[in-house]
């Protein structure tokens, strides 16, 4: 899979911060505790050993996982405002609904937060609006049906 991840900066650094949190927290936690396992003797019947073993075995994956990610990262440099595009922040207004207005960041599927307004740009609402400017309606394809919206701002 050669295929590029897109974070903004944000993003970027948060996996960044994960990743040092694993080498330098929880991969010394999980050699100490297998360390201590070991010490108690017979590993064959050692519950605590296989936890640790477990536990050892996760976070080397995730970090292998963060360390690709971060590999293929393609960062989302601030762009223009006249398009909506990845990395825009825009102000959208569903048909028949001229009071609510929300507003989302389009970002890389790995950063989609939608609970906090961060939607991938492999979303049916991000797919429906990309390219288009303020003042355009725009058709929205969802599983769910069909359904308007209007860009109202784009930052």
């Amino acid at each position: 899979m050669t295929s590029k991840v897109y974070l903004t900066n944000e993003g970027f650094l948060e996996i960044e911060e994960e990743l040092n949190h694993l080498k330098e927290v929880k991969r010394p936690e999980v050699i100490k505790a297998l360390k201590d396992a070991r010490a108690l003797g017979d590993l064959s019947e050692n519950a605590d050993y296989d936890a640790a073993r477990n536990e050892q075995a996760q976070v080397e994956g995730r970090i292998k996982e963060l360390e690709l990610l971060l590999e293929k990262a393609e960062l989302i440099e601030k762009r223009d405002t006249e398009t909506v595009g990845l990395g825009s922040t825009v102000k959208i207004k569903y048909d028949g609904d001229d009071d609510d207005v929300e507003e989302y960041r389009i970002v890389g599927s790995k950063e989609a937060d939608p609970s906090n307004y961060k939607i991938s740009n492999e979303s049916p609402l991000a797919k429906g609006i990309m390219g288009a400017r303020k003042g355009d309606t725009c058709t929205v394809e969802s599983p769910n049906g069909n359904y308007t919206v209007e860009i109202v701002e784009i930052k």
